[in-house]
């Protein structure tokens, strides 16, 4: 469905300071949506979307409406599906983010329709003008690596669901995805040594978050070596401070400290269960996720199904500290 859920998160954050606030009803709609989404209830997914347009006369955040056509083609509503995606091309929203778009498989039922291809052409047109001034050459070297990093990565649940978290399968395609992180890696630690962590005003959003995207999954080693880098970057804008928090967060749950942020999300290997990882005084969370810009915590962690309880996260990890190495982080 979704675009890479961290470039979900960190896009929500501008959409949220150029768009007026909607009704609560709206995000009770669209949190209904993403629930349905999650349990394989495409139709209902669609409609909880549907009902939240409507609570503020037909206008969506533009992550919404993208979501909303993803439901709307699982469920074989090919007809809501391109009005929603035609809406997005078409609007001043100019959506333009044809890498992610051309390999979604929540859109594969809308393939062999004759209005794929006009779309298609639409949103590469948009790209095309939004990319105009920038590094045409990097840009595409960075549009094939975040090509790379989310192909694979967007196969992940499909496989899962069908073979099993712990099969031959899964763990083959972890193999794959990893084998590509790597050869990606190579190509951005090139970037970054020579011409340092540019700009959205030379890569654009995308490039830009490609970069993050890279280091956010390589190895803690190299985690550290550019991360001063970053947060540099943040300091004089060319670089995303939510970003820059999912990155400190990675790194202190690899280094035997707490995260910050409650961005870092784990799983047990036993139960198959989700949840946040150990938080440095999680009470306080909230407060250290809105100095970044990043969303409160108890709607983050319902894209897991998590109910957050910050005295139940604090008993857990007193409880289960000796058992931290049963658990895994789960890479986001």
């Amino acid at each position: 469905m979704k675009t890479s859920l961290l470039l979900t998160i960190i896009g929500t954050i501008s959409f949220l300071n150029s768009y007026c606030q909607p009704p609560e009803q709206y995000f009770k709609h669209s949190a209904q949506a993403w629930e349905f989404y999650q349990a394989n209830e495409f139709q209902k997914s669609a409609e909880e979307f549907e009902k939240a347009f409507k609570v503020i006369d037909g206008k969506a955040y533009p992550t919404d409406r993208y979501n909303a056509a993803c439901s709307h083609a699982l469920a074989n509503n090919p007809e809501r599906a391109f009005f929603h995606l035609f809406r997005l091309a078409e609007s001043k929203t100019k959506y333009n983010d044809y890498n992610h778009i051309s390999v979604d498989t929540d859109l594969n039922s809308l393939h062999e329709d004759k209005r794929w291809d006009r779309l298609l052409t639409i949103v590469k047109a948009n790209k095309e003008e939004y990319e105009k001034d920038f590094d045409k050459e990097l840009v595409a070297q960075l549009d094939t690596i975040y090509q790379l990093d989310q192909k694979y990565r967007m196969q992940i649940r499909e496989i899962e669901e069908k073979h099993g978290r712990d099969s031959d399968e899964m763990k083959a395609h972890w193999a794959l995805i990893q084998k590509t992180d790597s050869i990606n890696l190579i190509k951005v630690k090139k970037i970054l040594d020579e011409r340092g962590w540019l700009g959205t005003n030379v890569i654009g959003k995308q490039g830009n978050s490609t970069l993050f995207l890279v280091i956010q999954h390589a190895e803690l080693e190299t985690q550290l070596h550019y991360l001063p880098m970053m947060r540099e970057a943040v300091k004089v804008g060319n670089a995303n401070a939510a970003s820059l928090a999912l990155l400190e967060d990675r790194v202190a749950l690899r280094q035997g400290k707490k995260q910050i942020y409650g961005s870092q999300i784990g799983r047990d290997q036993k139960s198959g269960e989700f949840y946040v990882s150990p938080l440095i005084e999680p009470e306080k969370v909230n407060e250290r996720r809105a100095e970044v810009g990043l969303g409160t915590i108890e709607d983050y962690v319902k894209n897991w199904n998590i109910k957050w309880d910050v005295e139940k996260h604090k008993k857990e990890w007193k409880k289960n500290k000796e058992n931290y190495g049963s658990k895994r982080i789960y890479k986001w």
